[in-house]
């Protein structure tokens, strides 16, 4: 063979292998080090592309899973309180039936009765008023119906109903408006009644529209006026309507706009239960008072009075019953909701795994295959480096 010096051929192709396994031991030690099988884009370029997507998934995912926790605890807040408002009507209503009990109680009897009784509505309208989450009240009326409709109309308005058109919800401009037909009212109907039966209508003619709406996205609250000749219907805290009775009985004979106005500090009762945008569930939450449960004008004392109220306040039992029951369905809707969550977390998360993290045992196979060429590469280095020095026998 030729002997050369000036190009050491052989020492040339060791060391240019000793730099590659050189990088890929460094690669190596970067993945196991860190535990992250791409560490930079270009390790994997798609992969990384990837599993950023999920990785922000995953991240909306936990932060959904807070926010349903949160509904939970604003449902169960919202109920604690209405437990409270059934024992106060209980107690009413056992005031009311021992009221009516004339063949033993004189008139100071029941204007004492009436004493109590009146005493419990103040603190009625003190529950509705002062129970909240944070800042955000939760029986006033105003939770969950803070989204503004617009573009509403009434016709028809007499005994028979009426009907009215939507044109926009939650700020969404609607190509053909939803028209809601309000059904008559029976008469000596309580403006709970008539409100539960403006959502009714309302909740069908949303979903009936083919537009995805769940019928959530408007509520209707009611408020009676205090001379007790009417009730303001408030829709989403935007915008009012007034049935109005001259007899003080709410039958419907009077369905008529008025002013918008928007409740301020009203909570949107909007919840984002999902990593993306439009993955929300929304909560609505009646009144609570004595005019919006009919009690505010009852009188034990009057003549009747004690039937009277007999009725009325198992009418306002009946409503915050079925007021508890959908904050309870509330409670279940989002623990259905947190464990779906967690399952997509879970799998999605053992995605990105798969993805973006070492597998450390093939890992390591690699890292010691490298250190081992490493070291024979350092060594084949060396003795090509050597095999130069024959040329000095040929010098002597």
């Amino acid at each position: 063979m030729g002997l050369r010096i000036n190009q050491n051929i052989a020492a040339m192709n060791a060391y240019r292998n000793l730099s590659i396994t050189d990088g890929q031991m460094q690669k190596s030690l970067e993945k196991l080090s860190s535990g992250y099988r791409i560490n930079r884009a270009a390790d994997d370029a798609a992969g990384l592309s990837i599993s950023e997507g999920l990785r922000s998934q995953v991240g909306g995912l936990k932060v959904a899973v807070r926010n349903a926790q949160d509904g939970i605890s604003v449902a169960q807040t919202a109920e604690g309180a209405l437990n409270e408002v059934t024992s106060i009507l209980q107690r009413m209503r056992d005031l009311s039936v021992q009221a009516a009990n004339g063949g033993s109680n004189d008139q100071e009897a029941k204007n004492a009765a009436q004493k109590e009784f009146g005493q419990l509505n103040v603190e009625l309208d003190r529950i509705g008023k002062t129970t909240s989450f944070g800042k955000s009240k939760l029986l006033d009326g105003s939770f969950g119906q803070a989204q503004e409709i617009a573009g509403t109309k009434t016709t028809t308005p007499s005994g028979a109903g009426g009907t009215f058109d939507i044109t926009e919800v939650n700020g969404q401009t609607l190509a053909t408006a939803i028209t809601v037909t309000v059904p008559a009212s029976a008469a000596g109907a309580s403006a709970k009644d008539i409100a539960d039966s403006m959502n009714t209508a309302i909740t069908s003619a949303l979903k009936g529209a083919g537009q995805g709406f769940t019928g959530d996205e408007i509520h209707v609250s009611s408020d009676v006026a205090a001379d007790g000749t009417g009730a303001t219907f408030k829709i989403d805290g935007a915008k009012e309507f007034t049935l109005g009775n001259d007899s003080g009985v709410l039958s419907g004979n009077g369905l008529t706009a008025a002013a918008s106005a928007t409740k301020a500090n009203a909570n949107s009762g909007q919840f984002q239960v999902g990593a993306n945008s439009g993955e929300t569930m929304n909560i609505s939450i009646g009144a609570v008072s004595a005019s919006a449960l009919g009690t505010a004008n009852l009188d034990l004392g009057a003549n009747g009075g004690a039937d009277t109220a007999i009725g009325a306040v198992d009418a306002a039992i009946t409503s915050i019953s079925d007021q508890r029951a959908t904050l309870g369905a509330y409670q279940n809707r989002f623990e259905h909701t947190i464990n779906n969550l967690n399952v997509s977390v879970e799998n999605l998360s053992a995605s990105e795994s798969r993805i973006r993290d070492t597998d450390m045992a093939s890992e390591m196979v690699a890292f010691t295959r490298s250190q081992i060429l490493t070291q024979a590469g350092t060594s084949m280095l060396s003795q090509a480096n050597q095999a130069s020095q024959n040329v000095l026998s040929l010098l002597r």
